[in-house]
């Protein structure tokens, strides 16, 4: 087997569900692993460093950059999101299946790097259920949601670029539709 194939990457608007389906695949199917993001954002409640994301400074990842240590970053709603690559390469030698849950912008890059990976957007039912999705997390001002919710709609215009589009009705169907979607490929 192709060990790019055992690279998934699942994106989608923020409130679309990525990090419960994917949370939710990984407890269903513990073979595979998540690639931990490093962000500049501060943590939210229960998220923990090298777990959730590895929090930086502006400066801290500026200098991982220059140091050609990240995959892909992007900037986001004025925070830096982005793959180390040492999350990545080591485990795809092995064999083990790497999940990345990243923004639009990275995706094609890690396309570009490892063509055979596979990509998945996942989609909201729609935008007023992704708008109360965002409300009810309840940490941001309903002018950050109407932000998020036009980044949404410019990011969901991309779903065509990927592989595969899985909308995200029921976690559990949707995490199921993705390993359907990751054997199949893996299978090839």
């Amino acid at each position: 087997m192709n060990k790019q194939r055992c690279l998934l990457v699942v994106s989608g608007p923020s409130g679309a569900g990525k990090d419960t389906v994917v949370s939710r695949l990984m407890q269903l199917h513990p073979e595979i692993e998540l690639s931990v993001s490093a962000t500049t954002r501060a943590p939210r409640a229960g998220e923990a460093e090298g777990v959730n994301y590895y929090f930086l400074t502006d400066e801290a990842f500026e200098a991982k950059i220059r140091r050609g240590e990240m995959l892909e970053y992007a900037g986001y709603c004025g925070r830096y999101y982005g793959t180390p690559k040492s999350e990545v390469d080591g485990r795809l030698e092995a064999g083990v299946t790497v999940v990345l849950v990243i923004e639009v912008q990275g995706a094609a890059n890690i396309k570009r790097l490892y063509p055979e990976s596979t990509l998945i957007f996942l989609m909201p039912p729609g935008i007023e259920e992704l708008r109360a999705r965002l409300l009810g997390r309840g940490t941001e001002t309903a002018e950050a949601v109407e932000r998020r919710l036009e980044r949404a709609k410019e990011e969901m215009a991309h779903a065509g670029e990927y592989d595969f589009t899985v909308v995200n009705r029921e976690v559990d169907a949707c995490a199921e539709e993705i390993w359907r979607i990751l054997r199949a490929r893996q299978s090839e």
